[in-house]
């Protein structure tokens, strides 16, 4: 059992809770909660695309411009200061 609570208790219970507030805004109040918890799912999903897209936007050379329509790019490489002095 549940710490000492019957299921004819809890029957008893959610009983006098309908009487007292009634079916229709105990349904309001579960569509409400539900709408909440949908909410706050959505607004984590959101969250987690932002964070990947601030990454994306931190690394320049992940991006790439997509405004020219001929489908070709040119790209300079350069070496790293660093990558010069080690092959001498």
């Amino acid at each position: 059992m549940l710490g000492g609570i019957s299921i004819w208790q809890l029957l008893i219970v959610l009983g006098i809770i309908i009487l007292i507030f009634g079916t229709k805004k105990l349904r309001n109040v579960g569509g409400d909660l539900g709408g909440a918890v949908k909410g706050f799912k959505k607004a984590m999903h959101e969250e987690e695309k932002t964070e990947d897209k601030d990454k994306a936007e931190e690394d320049p050379l992940a991006q790439v411009s997509h405004e020219d329509e001929d489908g070709t790019y040119d790209v300079k490489s350069e070496r790293k200061v660093e990558d010069q002095e080690e092959r001498k």
